[in-house]
């Protein structure tokens, strides 16, 4: 599958089978998140990997009770490292490049996971001190997307694309 089909066939799945997926493959998919494009090259995210049932489950309340995070075999959260990205752009790299840092992460993994015949996810919808109480995290990591990862149980359908989005100047 070549970039720009996994681009326009991806789909937000929330139901996963079964089939077990090896540690190795997720492993493989976290390092195309730390081969995304950074800012300065600070590398300016971090990747927690989460097989606990018990804390998989604390996450779904964090994540206003989307219960399907749950039911994946791997969630992964990615987190913004503001330590990381202060020095040497402060504000602007506390407030933004470190968020766009973790996104750029996101897109390769997601883009990598339908590569690979699995699915995901992305949620931002959720309680952020709660994930971050619950990961016990330090205040310079903040959580920017939950990723539940498994083999699809759906086939996800195309979304409505928008047609006022897109403007020459």
């Amino acid at each position: 599958m070549d970039v720009i089909e996994a681009i326009k066939t991806r789909r937000s799945i929330r139901s996963f089978s079964d089939k077990p997926v090896p540690r190795e493959l997720i492993e493989e998919i976290i390092e195309t998140g730390r081969a995304a494009p950074s800012a300065g090259n600070r590398q300016a995210r971090d990747f927690f990997v989460i097989t606990d049932t018990g804390t998989k489950q604390k996450i779904v309340e964090a994540a206003l009770g989307q219960d399907f995070i749950a039911r994946a075999p791997y969630v992964v959260v990615v987190c913004a490292n503001e330590e990381r990205i202060a020095n040497p752009y402060r504000d602007r790299g506390v407030t933004l490049y470190c968020i766009q840092d973790a996104s750029a992460s996101v897109q390769n993994m997601l883009l990598a996971l339908h590569a690979k015949g699995l699915a995901c996810c992305w949620i931002g919808a959720f309680d952020e001190k709660a994930v971050s109480d619950i990961m016990s995290l330090p205040s310079h990591l903040r959580p920017v997307a939950i990723l539940p990862i498994g083999y699809p149980d759906e086939v996800g359908r195309e979304p409505a694309k928008r047609d006022d989005d897109v403007h020459w100047l």
